[in-house]
């Protein structure tokens, strides 16, 4: 839903006023399944980037914050660890959710499997076009990632300040935070995804040829097309995305996190 209500230029049967009219819409024209279009490809790349993901940011919260708050929790710590985890985290995600997963969700997509996707990207475009929005896509999610884990260790210091399993904190952290770093870089998110597209309706209505690059082009691109309130098509739909996945991204993490300790102590 995101992708499409994202689109400068969409189709006319592709466009949507709301988040709930682009579903029913979705469902009763293209069928039940078209919503979960491209989940194959995200479940593939998951597992081993949010391994990265969190091992990273463990390690260097944990460094950074007995170099910047011995003995405390240093919110400049958690921004930073989170900052360059996204680094490992997109390097594994980039091809895989970004550039084939969208592409699969376009309206009218002309790809039909992903490794149909894959070939042909590969074959028009080159290797290089797997990795096109990579810096685009830390432009974006350096800051979400460094407000997210701001905002989710605040509200535990809130919520939870003995710092227990607490599976009701980490659900509504979680997703508070994901709601406001959503929100928050929306517009590099709709330059992200024309980058990731190539949406031809809207390269062609500017008579752009050949591929759209770089987060500057895209920039003006979209203001070309939208002018400000371009940048926030689909806010709706991103914070609605993101609330549970942020929510039971940490409660699933705190769980296992808890378990695992739990465990080690246990043992010894």
């Amino acid at each position: 839903l995101q992708t499409r209500m994202q689109s400068l230029q969409p189709d006319p049967k592709a466009q949507y006023r709301s988040v709930y009219e682009a579903l029913k819409k979705m469902v009763l024209t293209e069928g039940l399944w078209r919503p979960l279009r491209g989940v194959n490809v995200t479940m593939l790349g998951a597992g081993p980037a949010h391994a990265l993901y969190f091992a990273c940011y463990e390690k260097m919260k944990k460094s950074l914050s007995d170099i910047f708050q011995p003995g405390g929790n240093s919110h400049l710590a958690n921004g930073i660890a989170g900052s360059v985890a996204t680094l490992l985290h997109d390097a594994v995600m980039n091809p895989a959710e970004a550039v084939v997963k969208q592409r699969l969700q376009m309206f009218n997509s002309p790809y039909t499997s992903v490794l149909g996707c894959v070939r042909a990207v590969h074959r028009t475009e080159g290797f290089g076009a797997f990795y096109r929005s990579y810096t685009t896509q830390l432009t974006m999610n350096v800051p979400f990632q460094a407000i997210h884990f701001i905002t989710y260790e605040l509200l535990q210091e809130h919520l939870n300040p003995h710092r227990q399993y607490n599976p009701s904190s980490h659900i509504v952290a979680g997703a508070v935070a994901g709601a406001v770093a959503a929100a928050a870089t929306t517009p590099l998110d709709v330059c992200k995804t024309l980058l990731n597209t190539q949406e031809n309706m809207a390269l062609s209505s500017l008579n752009i040829r050949g591929h759209l690059s770089g987060m500057a082009n895209a920039f003006s691109t979209v203001y070309q097309l939208g002018g400000v309130p371009g940048f926030f098509k689909g806010v709706q739909a991103r914070v609605i995305y993101q609330m549970p996945s942020t929510a039971i991204a940490w409660s699933v993490y705190e769980f296992f996190k808890y378990f695992l300790t739990k465990h080690a102590l246990e043992k010894k």
